[in-house]
């Protein structure tokens, strides 16, 4: 299989799967010198656990994470960076009656009509717990981000048709949805209560902004900001639409009034406006990188669904299983996660743009 591997400079390379017995990641291209320790991953993977709000999957997973290489006395070395999460709570007895057919709204008939054999327990190698991979490197990623004073957060804006009205960023980790506005979510979970009552999910909008990136980072042609970012966020499971900026609304409004207009004040160039979202033709502009990504609520509920077995004949079937409600709070820092690891990587290619940064790093 391939397709397992991000990245160009930067590179992150994930495997394992739901049900076996780990899942982990392997960074390359990581500089020595980063203060590293378990601890810092761990406070990150604790964010998207299994257990970690009552609005998702009961499956109980401690999700410890181990780093097997690329650190010595706390700081990274320059060599590839190798972790690990065993597996400790798969109810893989659960899954046997799936084995003979094809759930909606899931990959198995997809990778079984592709490769002939499909780990159908979890999802296999679709199992959005492949995501904890991607936060465990999201997690050194951020620290390389902040050595470079860049800000980057992600939260809740909508659950259902239930959007933020006010935003406070310290209310954000202070609720079990990540959502900004407390009203808000006090909302959220009143209409996932009945959502469970229903046996039915809910998809949701996760909104990212990043502050202080470097003006010029991405690249003119194919690898603009917003391409390498659209890889990175759509390659997450469950996301089905990605906008920057004012997104596709900008299709209804004329260009006078898309663009953003330049000022110069005290010598610094500056937009008055940001609908772009911080990109201009492929590259950040200075201004906050501003994005949203919908998604799809979990396929996996209890309610009545139609399908067919692998030999063509129609059933009904009722999933079991433990299973989330809603996948966007557990989303929240693998949004985050995805973004570090492609900017960091985005970051690393642009220090070769110029000859003038080349001699200044040689020559300094």
């Amino acid at each position: 299989m391939s397709g397992s591997i991000f990245g160009k400079q930067f590179t992150i390379s994930t495997w394992g799967e739901s049900h076996g017995k780990a899942l982990g990641v392997v960074i390359d291209g990581c500089p020595s010198g980063i203060s590293l320790c378990e601890a810092d991953i761990q406070k990150e993977l604790d964010k998207r656990k299994p257990g970690s709000n009552p609005y998702g999957t009961k499956r109980k997973e401690s999700d410890e994470v181990h780093i097997l290489s690329g650190v010595f006395e706390g700081k990274t070395t320059g060599t590839p960076i190798s972790m690990i999460v065993y597996n400790q709570d798969h109810h893989s007895a659960d899954y046997s009656e799936i084995a003979s057919y094809y759930r909606p709204g899931h990959a198995d008939y997809t990778f079984d009509k592709k490769y002939g054999l499909h780990d159908y327990r979890g999802g296999g190698r679709s199992s959005g717990r492949e995501t904890l991979c991607r936060v465990a490197a999201g997690a050194v990623a951020k620290k390389i981000l902040s050595a470079l004073q860049i800000d980057l957060f992600a939260y809740t804006k909508s659950i259902g048709d239930i959007t933020v009205q006010e935003f406070c960023r310290e209310e954000i980790s202070q609720n079990k949805l990540f959502m900004p506005d407390k009203q808000a979510a006090a909302l959220a979970e009143t209409y996932l209560q009945q959502c469970i009552k229903e046996e039915d999910s809910a998809g949701g909008i996760i909104e990212c902004v990043v502050s202080h990136l470097p003006i010029g980072i991405g690249e003119p042609v194919f690898d603009k900001l917003q391409a390498v970012l659209g890889q990175a966020l759509f390659s997450i499971g469950a996301v089905k639409g990605l906008e920057f900026g004012d997104g596709f609304s900008v299709s209804q409004v004329k260009g006078s009034q898309n663009n953003d207009a330049f000022f110069a004040e005290n010598g610094v160039i500056q937009k008055k406006t940001n609908h772009s979202g911080g990109i201009l033709g492929g590259m950040s502009d200075g201004s906050p990188l501003v994005f949203r990504l919908a998604f799809k609520p979990t396929p996996s509920i209890y309610k009545t669904q139609q399908t067919v077995t692998k030999n063509g004949e129609n059933i009904s079937i009722n999933i079991k299983g433990r299973h989330d409600p809603i996948i966007v709070p557990r989303a929240v820092v693998v949004v985050e996660a995805m973004t570090a690891i492609a900017l960091v990587d985005l970051l690393f290619q642009n220090m070769v743009s110029n000859i003038h940064s080349i001699i200044n790093f040689y020559q300094s």
